[in-house]
């Protein structure tokens, strides 16, 4: 019979190693859990999603927009993209306040014209209200966004606040219309080529700011057909444009910029900056009448601010863009006047003439070209 002493001595030493067994499981455990995190932050400082540059002494009200109409004195059709980070996909300057005012009557007044959501865009559409409001706005402009703790983001400058769980598709598209001077089309991979190769459809849009288009007239329609009313498309940048869609890699954002001349200061404007007659047209007393209305202090350099990304979980792309518009006494005060009257005449040089007259400069060019030089 085993005396207790001897029971006792083997039951203290059976406690001291499961004691020491269970302090290195717990070190163990201590230590995965420090390393998955420190895998977790350095993962998340490596996603170009959510490491966004902040600028944490942006001042927006001292902050004036920037030039952005690209100059060329001959007019190319071309894609002319150029590579930018993720944390320039908004811009803000010292119209942002006045600017969430039009937008927010102009979605007021035009509900259907500036929103729209197809049912395989919704997911699309929640990501982006997410990412835009959950990390990029609070991360990138913190003087002006603030995440509250009722899952809301506060916005400083209209004083109001933002969910950031929409109550449906088109709410979140409506918070991204009104707090981001910055309109939203979002294109999928919806159809395919004879070739299997993806098309691209426009699926859900927040617009404001429409140049002479209808979106809600383009809803659901492939990129070849959203612009088959522009000169030179099919020929010079359809299939290039196609296969730029299907090859766009996620955080790998790219940007570009049009302009035009328009005859007025209108920003909501679904018609009448595009001429889709032929142009021997050009000569028909409709066109004489409008050359006759065109009033040169009322004219305006348009241009947009345009960004390309693809969402990283959708994959659907989201094209961005914020609209400028530009006194042309601006253009002579800052000394690009004559670079703008350049441009102008080159629309008729480049490597699509046609182009002069889908812009209207059939129209405007002259007088306003008179004035630059003047």
């Amino acid at each position: 019979m085993i005396p207790n002493s001897v029971i006792a001595a083997f039951a203290g030493l059976a406690l001291f190693v499961l004691w020491r067994l269970y302090k290195v499981l717990c070190q163990q455990r201590q230590q995965a859990q420090q390393d998955s995190k420190q895998c977790s932050e350095q993962a998340e400082e490596k996603n170009p999603y959510t490491n966004i540059e902040p600028l944490p002494d942006f001042k927006w009200a001292e902050t004036p927009p920037i030039r952005n109409a690209n100059l060329k004195p001959k007019y190319h059709l071309t894609m002319a993209l150029e590579n930018v980070n993720l944390s320039e996909t908004i811009a803000l300057d010292n119209t942002y306040a006045d600017r969430m005012k039009f937008r927010r009557s102009t979605i007021d007044k035009n509900p259907d014209a500036t929103m729209q959501c197809n049912p395989v865009g919704v997911p699309a559409v929640l990501e982006l209200h997410d990412w835009i409001f959950r990390t990029y706005l609070p991360t990138r402009f913190p003087s002006i966004y603030h995440l509250t703790p009722e899952n809301s983001l506060f916005n400083t400058v209209s004083n109001t606040s933002v969910p950031l769980v929409p109550a449906s598709p088109l709410r979140a598209l409506d918070a991204l219309g009104e707090h981001v001077d910055t309109d939203f089309v979002l294109l999928l991979p919806t159809s395919k080529a004879a070739d299997g190769s993806p098309i691209y459809h426009l699926q859900a849009f927040v617009c404001c700011c429409p140049m002479g288009f209808s979106l809600r007239q383009k809803s659901g329609m492939p990129l070849a057909e959203i612009h088959s009313p522009v000169p030179g498309y099919k020929a010079k940048l359809e299939k290039s444009m196609d296969r730029f869609f299907a090859r766009l890699e996620c955080a790998k954002p790219v940007k570009r910029s049009n302009w035009t001349i328009t005859t007025d200061d209108v920003l909501f404007k679904e018609d009448g900056t595009h001429f889709h007659s032929p142009s021997y047209e050009d000569e028909s007393e409709e066109i004489k009448q409008q050359r006759r209305d065109v009033v040169v202090e009322n004219c305006r350099l348009r241009s947009e601010r345009q960004i390309l990304f693809r969402l990283p979980n959708t994959k659907a792309i989201v094209f961005a863009f914020k609209t400028y518009l530009y006194k042309l006494s601006e253009a002579k005060e800052e000394g690009y006047a004559e670079a703008l009257a350049d441009a102008i005449e080159g629309l008729k040089t480049g490597n699509v003439p046609e182009m002069n007259h889908y812009k209207r400069g059939t129209v405007w060019a002259e007088p306003v070209v008179d004035y630059l030089r003047g």
